[in-house]
C-alpha cells in the first residue's frame, strides 16, 4: 500500500477508488483529528466616553476557551498611565484628570489563554461637568473692577467663567479654582456667575448670583483719613468711608450736626462729676464721651485743634465754662474764620482765662488789661512775625524777621476790649458793670460806661474813631486783625500740625492758605473749604498709596486713647455714665481736655526736638517717663483694667475669633491702627510671636499689645 494510502487508512478514512471521503486536517502526529480546537475571541463592552476625573467599568467577553480571564490596557499600556487613564484588573477605568493631547483612548481587553486574542474599544474624554460652590467678588483699588474668585470641583484649564452671560478671560488655578477681573457698569450691585466647560463633553454649571460692594477708596486709604478726621478709625467708619468716598464722606460730614456738651449746674453738680467740689470733672467726663461716641467726628476732631489754638484751661477758669466754649467752637468749626474770632473775643470762657471780662477803661496815663489783646495777635491770629503766605518768614534787608505789632499796637487792642462783663440769664446786657453773677453759658454783655471810648491805633495803621460803642470797637478791630496778609498762613499751618503732619512742605501750607484767602467764590476764611483743602490736599493723601510716606505727627495721648476706646469698642460701665477715667490716664501722659498748664497748650507749635532740625510739636510732652506710663496704659487696656471700661477680649469676642487664624487677626489690626501698611517683618514677628500661644484671648491681647506700643503706630503716618 502506497505510504499516503496507509496515512489514510491511520486516519480511520476509508478509500473508495480514489474518491477521498472525509476531513483530511486536524490530524495530530500524522494522525488526523476529527475534533477540532475553536478559535478564542474577545469583545469588550462598555460607556463610550467618559469624563476626566471620573469612571466606566468595561466588561470583556472571550469565547473559545474556558478560561474567560482577561488583562487591561490603555493605549497599550498594561494598567494604563496617569496620562491618558488607568484601568484596574476587574475593568474599571479611571479617566486622567487632565486632558491629554488626543481627546480620545483604546481601551484593551487582552485574552490570559491567548495574547492574540484581544479586544478594544474607543473611549471619547469629555471635560467634567463644573460645579460652582461659592464666588467672591473683591474690588481693585477704587475703580469699577472686580476680581472674581470661583470656587467648585471639575474646573480645568479651559474653564471659563461666565458674568452677566459674557465669557471672560479666566485664569485657571486649579481644578478646584479659577479666577477672572471684570468691568462692571456704575452701580452695579449684583452678578450673575457660572463656569462653562468647553467641548469635548462641553457643559456648564448652575448660576450663582454674588453680591459687589462698591468702595470708592482703599482701606489704606480711608483709615489714614479718619485718624486725621476723627477720634480713630472703627471696623464701621473705615467701610463708610470706602463706600461714600473721601469727598462724599466730607459733604456728609460737614452736614452732620453739632453733638453738645450739656451745661454744668452750679448747685448741685450732677452725679457724673464724681465730686462736689470739681465741676471740670464734669466737663472732661462729656468732652470724653462726645470724642468717643458722637457721630459728628470730623467736626468734634476741628473743635478739638482749635481748642490747642485757642486756649483756655480749668486749672484758672471755672469747669461750667468749658461745655459752652467747646460747643461754640464745634458749631463755628465750618463757618468762618471770622465768626471764630468773635465768638472766642465775647466768651465767658476765653474772659475769664485771658482777662477780657471786666476789664474797664484805665485811668488817665494807664492801660487796660493787655492779656487778650497780646494773645490774641501773638497766638491766636497772626503770630510775631510777618510771613509768606506758605508760612516762611518774611525777612528785612538785614535778613531779620519783620514784627507785627508793637507793644502799643497791643495797648490800643486792650483798650478795644473795654467795657465786657457777664451777662444776665439768657443773654440779657446787665444794669451795672461788672456784673457779679457768673454766666458762663452766654457770650459776654457790653456795658459801654466801662468802655474806652478814645480812638484807637491798630494793625497797618488803621484807626478806629473816638467816641465808638464797645461792640462797634470790637467788631472792626477783630476785622483789622482777620484781614491781615499773617492770619491765613499762621491758622492754616497750626490747623496742618493737628490734623495732618507737623512739618507740611511750605507748597502745601501756600494751597491752603490760599483757599483760606479765597475760596473760590470771593470768601476770605470759609472754614469748611480750608478743612476740606488740608484733608484733600495731596500732601495729605500721599501716604495712601506710598507706604513709605514719612510725614505724619506724634499721636498725643488724647488721641492714643480715643483711638483705643473707638477702635477695640470699649464700653461704659461707670454707674453714673462717667468717662472721666480716660482724664486719669491722660493726665498721667501730660495732656488732659481743656486743662493745659498755660495759654501755649500742651505743647507749643514751634518745638523742635533738641539735636534735630525736626518740627514736631507733640514730642514736647514725649519722654522717658510718659513712654513708659504709655506701655503701662496699653497693658491696661489689653488686660481690660481701665476703670469704668470693658471691651470684650475673651476667646468669642471679635478679636478672639480672628486669633483662631494668627495672620487673620493681625491683618485686621493692621487694617484698624496701621492703614494696612504693617512692614512685612513686623507682621511676620507678631504671627510667629502669637502662633505658639494656647488660647485666643491671649493671642488677641499681645498681638494688640505689640501694635499699639510699637512705634510704627505711635506715629500717625
Amino acid at each position: 500500500m502506497p505510504r499516503s494510502a496507509r496515512t489514510l487508512a491511520r486516519c480511520g478514512l476509508a478509500l473508495t477508488g480514489f474518491l477521498l471521503i472525509g476531513c483530511l486536517v486536524g490530524c495530530s502526529a500524522g494522525v488526523i483529528s476529527s475534533n477540532p480546537t475553536p478559535q478564542i475571541s474577545v469583545s469588550v463592552s462598555g460607556s463610550s466616553s467618559t469624563r476626566l476625573g471620573s469612571t466606566t467599568q468595561f466588561t470583556a467577553t472571550v469565547t473559545g476557551t474556558a478560561n474567560t480571564s482577561v488583562s487591561w490596557q490603555v493605549n497599550g499600556v498594561m494598567g494604563g498611565s496617569a496620562a491618558n487613564g488607568t484601568i484596574s484588573s476587574s475593568g474599571l477605568y479611571t479617566a486622567p484628570a487632565v486632558m491629554p493631547s488626543a481627546t480620545s483612548v483604546t481601551v484593551t481587553a487582552v485574552s490570559v489563554v491567548s495574547a492574540s486574542a484581544t479586544g478594544n474599544v474607543t473611549e471619547s474624554l469629555y471635560n467634567p461637568i463644573p460645579t460652582l460652590t461659592s464666588a467672591t467678588g473683591t474690588q481693585v483699588g477704587s475703580t469699577l473692577s472686580y476680581f472674581i474668585d470661583a470656587i467648585g470641583t471639575g474646573f480645568v484649564p479651559t474653564s471659563v467663567i461666565q458674568a452677566a452671560g459674557v465669557a471672560q478671560t479666566t485664569t485657571y488655578v486649579s481644578a478646584t479654582e479659577i479666577t477672572t477681573t471684570i468691568t462692571v457698569p456704575s452701580g452695579t450691585t449684583s452678578l450673575a456667575i457660572a463656569v462653562d466647560n468647553p467641548a469635548p463633553g462641553a457643559m456648564n454649571s448652575s448660576t450663582l448670583t454674588i453680591s459687589l460692594t462698591f468702595y470708592s477708596t482703599t482701606a489704606t486709604a480711608a483709615a489714614r483719613f479718619l485718624d486725621q478726621s476723627s477720634f480713630g478709625p472703627t471696623a464701621a467708619t473705615i467701610q463708610q468711608v470706602q463706600t461714600l468716598g473721601i469727598g462724599a464722606y466730607l459733604k456728609q460730614q460737614f452736614a452732620t450736626p453739632t453733638t453738645p456738651l450739656a451745661a454744668i449746674p452750679t448747685n448741685p453738680l450732677p452725679a457724673v462729676c464724681l465730686s462736689a467740689n470739681n465741676p471740670y470733672v464734669c466737663a472732661e467726663s462729656e468732652w470724653w464721651t462726645t470724642a468717643i461716641t458722637a457721630p459728628d467726628q470730623l467736626r468734634q476732631r476741628v473743635a478739638f485743634a482749635l481748642s490747642e489754638m485757642f486756649v483756655v484751661s480749668t486749672q484758672s477758669i471755672a469747669g461750667q465754662a468749658i461745655p459752652a466754649y467747646h460747643n461754640m467752637l464745634a458749631n463755628d468749626a465750618f463757618g468762618n474764620f471770622s465768626t471764630i474770632m468773635h465768638d472766642v473775643a465775647v466768651s465767658p470762657a476765653m474772659g475769664a482765662y485771658l482777662n477780657m471780662i471786666d476789664s474797664a477803661k484805665a485811668p488817665a496815663g494807664q492801660i487796660p488789661n493787655e492779656n487778650f489783646g497780646r494773645e490774641n495777635m501773638q497766638l491766636f491770629t497772626i503770630g510775631l512775625d510777618m510771613l509768606n503766605q506758605d508760612g516762611s518768614l518774611q525777612l528785612d534787608g538785614s535778613g531779620n524777621p519783620i514784627p507785627t505789632y508793637t507793644e502799643t499796637t497791643v495797648q490800643n487792642f486792650a483798650k478795644v476790649y473795654t467795657g465786657w462783663t457777664f451777662s444776665l440769664a439768657g443773654g440779657g446786657t446787665p444794669p451795672k458793670f461788672p456784673n457779679t453773677t457768673s454766666n458762663y453759658n452766654d457770650p459776654m454783655a457790653a456795658v459801654d460806661s466801662a468802655h474806652d471810648t478814645t480812638s484807637k491805633t491798630l494793625l497797618n495803621g488803621t484807626v478806629l474813631p473816638a467816641g465808638q460803642t464797645s461792640v462797634q470797637d470790637l467788631n472792626q478791630a477783630l476785622a483789622n486783625i482777620f484781614n491781615h496778609t499773617n492770619v491765613g498762613p499762621f491758622v492754616c499751618k497750626q490747623l496742618i500740625q493737628h490734623l495732618v503732619t507737623s512739618t507740611p512742605s511750605p507748597a502745601y501750607v501756600s494751597r491752603v492758605a490760599a483757599i483760606f484767602a479765597n475760596d473760590g467764590t470771593g470768601v476770605r476764611g470759609n472754614m469748611q473749604a480750608v478743612v476740606n483743602a488740608i484733608l484733600t490736599d495731596q500732601e495729605a493723601r500721599a501716604g495712601d498709596t506710598n507706604s513709605s510716606y514719612d510725614g505724619g505727627h506724634l499721636r498725643e495721648p488724647v488721641l492714643f486713647i480715643t483711638a483705643m476706646m473707638r477702635g477695640l469698642a470699649f464700653t461704659n460701665t461707670d454707674a453714673n455714665g462717667s468717662y472721666f477715667a480716660l482724664s486719669n490716664q491722660s493726665s498721667k501722659l501730660s495732656e488732659e481736655p481743656y486743662r493745659a498748664g498755660s495759654v501755649f497748650n500742651f505743647f507749643p507749635p514751634s518745638y523742635v526736638i533738641p539735636g534735630t532740625s525736626l518740627n514736631a510739636p507733640e514730642f514736647s510732652i514725649e519722654n522717658t517717663a510718659t513712654s513708659i506710663l504709655e506701655l503701662s496704659l496699653a497693658d491696661s487696656i489689653v488686660n481690660n483694667k481701665i476703670s469704668s471700661f470693658s471691651v470684650d477680649l475673651s476667646n468669642t469676642g471679635t478679636l478672639g475669633t480672628m486669633a483662631a487664624d494668627p495672620t487673620t487677626l493681625v491683618n485686621y489690626l493692621n487694617m484698624l491702627f496701621m492703614h494696612s501698611q504693617m512692614p512685612a517683618n513686623m507682621q511676620t514677628t507678631i504671627i510667629n510671636t502669637i502662633t505658639p500661644i494656647k488660647t485666643n484671648a491671649q493671642r488677641a491681647r499681645v498681638a494688640t499689645y505689640l501694635v499699639i506700643t510699637s512705634s510704627q503706630y505711635k506715629i500717625i503716618h
